[in-house]
């Protein structure tokens, strides 16, 4: 069956190589946003898989509930403590953060933010409540800027998630590494936008990281992929010019059906005999 890959950057295709063979398996998405657009879970989930998505955006936690009746569905941010916090949500985008600096800056240069009241939760809290003790095969976290909250507040030594994923930037100094290091993850591939931690215990799986997305994973994208989309607008204007050929043939099926259709032919008759 071939791979459909709706995550933006192959992230969904380098985790399925090591978990291909693990059915119900499960995933905590922190920052999920939509549930199909550049998803990292939603090949996963059609495939019987179910997790935990924590996404803030009330749009998309709306449509996460609408499409993901398996998973668990949780409208806050993932924190070091409960309490409410100050969301700056972005519509439409992937960049709403927790960072006050951050938001600024997108202010600054003409994006509409939206300050807004969300709760937050630790990781810790959540495993506890909704996993209990079954494995979690991986943890993505994609929180533009608040990772080391997010990371502060969960469990390593009771959770141990196989291969972790964090949305970076291009700068690899980041602070927060030490906490996955101390916890025994290891560095195995930064794709340009993520950087994937594998437990020490599973290090056994790091070749599979080695060679970057290729035609042996036998993978498509889904339709309306940003990677195949010249592919789509080809499939998109041939449907168009179908739609207009037949809003055509209509026009002129009802042209001739109609009493100036026949005067027009019947003129065109007595021209020819004079």
């Amino acid at each position: 069956m071939t791979f459909i890959s709706y995550a933006q950057n192959f992230e969904d295709i380098r985790l399925w190589r090591i978990f291909r063979t693990v059915k119900d398996g499960f995933y905590i998405d922190v920052g999920a946003n939509d549930p199909v657009r550049d998803s990292v879970t939603k090949a996963f989930y059609d495939r019987g898989w179910s997790g935990i998505n924590v996404e803030p955006m009330p749009n998309y936690f709306d449509a996460l509930c609408e499409q993901r009746p398996r998973d668990t569905n949780l409208q806050c941010v993932a924190g070091i403590t409960a309490e409410d916090l100050t969301f700056y949500s972005i519509a439409d985008t992937g960049l709403s953060t927790l960072d006050q600096s951050l938001a600024q800056k997108y202010k600054d240069t003409g994006m509409g933010v939206r300050e807004e009241i969300v709760r937050s939760r630790t990781l810790t809290s959540i495993c506890e409540e909704h996993v209990n003790d079954r494995p979690i095969y991986f943890l993505k976290v994609d929180v533009e800027g608040h990772e080391e909250t997010v990371l502060r507040g969960m469990d390593f030594t009771r959770w141990r998630p196989w291969v972790i994923l964090v949305e970076t930037p291009w700068e690899r100094d980041q602070v927060w590494e030490t906490i996955l290091t101390d916890a025994g993850y290891h560095s195995v591939v930064f794709d340009g936008i993520n950087t994937f931690y594998l437990a020490e215990e599973h290090l056994n799986l790091k070749p599979a990281f080695d060679p970057p997305p290729c035609n042996l994973d036998e993978f498509q994208f889904c339709k309306g992929h940003k990677f195949s989309h010249p592919i789509d607008d080809i499939e998109q204007q041939l449907e168009l010019s179908l739609k207009r050929a037949e809003q055509a043939e209509s026009e002129l099926m009802a042209m001739r059906n109609s009493r100036t259709w026949k005067m027009i032919h019947r003129f065109k008759k007595a021209l020819m005999r004079a």
